[in-house]
């Protein structure tokens, strides 16, 4: 327990750098695929879409997610304060499979392949923000 508050910090720097992905790189979906016709510009996203998810994404996750299980196995009376934490660790779930989605989207439009449309990325770019909320407000009020 002596390391439990800095196992959290990092766990709290490692979740909004990982959110920072989940915000952005759909939006990175959108420029590229609403302009799939300026090679130019494809090219440029590309790069940007493959380092923000592989290169900050990827460990953001990794990091979260080893941090949140040993603060829980530090800490196993937290499931006993109440259902935020199943709400929290829910969401958390969610993330983590929206965060392989976008890596499948990544890997489409990788290879030209444009399943989607513009529109649908931005209404796919809404999940990100519920998710923080419903996080942050139950990790918080403890509800």
């Amino acid at each position: 327990m002596e390391y439990y508050l800095y196992i959290k910090a990092l766990h709290v720097v490692a979740f909004v750098a990982w959110m920072s992905v989940l915000f952005y790189l759909p939006r990175l979906f959108v420029y590229h695929t609403e302009n799939k016709d300026n090679q130019e510009f494809v090219k440029i996203i590309k790069i940007q879409e493959n380092r923000l998810y592989y290169f900050i994404g990827t460990p953001a996750i990794l990091i979260t997610i080893f941090t949140g299980l040993i603060m829980i196995l530090l800490n196993i009376g937290l499931f006993k304060t109440g259902g935020w934490l199943h709400l929290k660790l829910l969401f958390a779930f969610l993330l983590i499979i929206y965060h392989i989605d976008c890596g499948r989207h990544l890997n489409n439009l990788k290879q030209d392949i444009y399943k989607k449309s513009g529109k649908f990325y931005r209404f796919y770019n809404e999940f990100p923000t519920i998710a923080l909320f419903v996080i942050a407000f139950s990790a918080i009020l403890k509800f």
